[in-house]
């Protein structure tokens, strides 16, 4: 979870949906900045696509605050390892519908997000005899034509479990830091602590999307997900950016 004792705020990360495709490493390493490598797992590259909810957003000094701090994201994401050793995340795009957050996580975070107009919706069953509850995300890039999603999950009723250390569901979405790069290329950290996710599996999975291709020319990701999981979500407190 992470040892760094500064905070610079707190967040809560809820209603989670992780879709994964196996992909080819070597595409994935030509869109890394150098000093960091692709790190695979059952010996493919790993890219996420994972919509959420965020709520209570708010800096270490103040409350949240209505209409500002509650707001959708999905982030199109990979797995890395830098030359000393330290695994973590890096982010080809985060969409928010907010557009104050999306300035100053571009301007004060370094990383790429963008406005985009997002929707979530909800559908849970009211009888113990019918399936899991179904999730609804919808999304459209502001500006950028044809860069949009569509998804919908059914949730297993299984009771939410952790996932074990060695597993792929642990190497997937137990990361507690974050690299990102300036203009110049300078790389930085950030590190997340959060209790481990509760996790459900995914029973059903639609998706039509044209993020991921729009970030990585050549990358076609053929039929459903190789692997999808949902969460409820963790409360979470975040280090401030450091260095590299």
């Amino acid at each position: 979870m992470g040892s760094s004792g500064q905070t610079a705020g707190y967040q809560r990360w809820s209603r989670l949906t992780f879709l994964h495709w196996r992909v080819s490493a070597e595409l994935l390493q030509r869109h890394l900045p150098a000093g960091l490598q692709v790190e695979t797992f059952d010996g493919s590259a790993w890219l996420g696509l994972v919509p959420f909810s965020m709520e209570a957003v708010r800096p270490w000094w103040s409350p949240p605050v209505p209409g500002v701090s509650w707001f959708l994201e999905t982030n199109v994401r990979t797995y890395v390892r830098s030359g000393d050793g330290r695994r973590g995340v890096w982010f080809f795009s985060l969409d928010a519908n907010n557009r104050l957050a999306v300035f100053i996580a571009r301007t004060f975070w370094n990383l790429p997000y963008f406005n985009a107009s997002l929707q979530l919706r909800e559908s849970v069953p009211a009888g113990e005899s019918m399936p899991g509850r179904c999730l609804f995300y919808d999304g459209r890039r502001s500006g950028r034509g044809g860069v949009d999603y569509d998804i919908t999950v059914r949730v297993s009723r299984e009771e939410p479990w952790a996932a074990l250390p060695g597993t792929l569901e642990h190497f997937l979405v137990e990361r507690y830091l974050l690299f990102c790069a300036d203009r110049r290329g300078r790389l930085y950290t950030g590190q997340v602590h959060h209790d481990p996710y509760r996790i459900q599996c995914v029973s059903e999975s639609r998706i039509r999307e044209s993020i991921t291709g729009a970030l990585i020319p050549g990358l076609v990701l053929s039929g459903g997900p190789d692997h999808a999981a949902y969460s409820q979500g963790v409360d979470v407190r975040i280090s401030p950016i450091q260095p590299f």
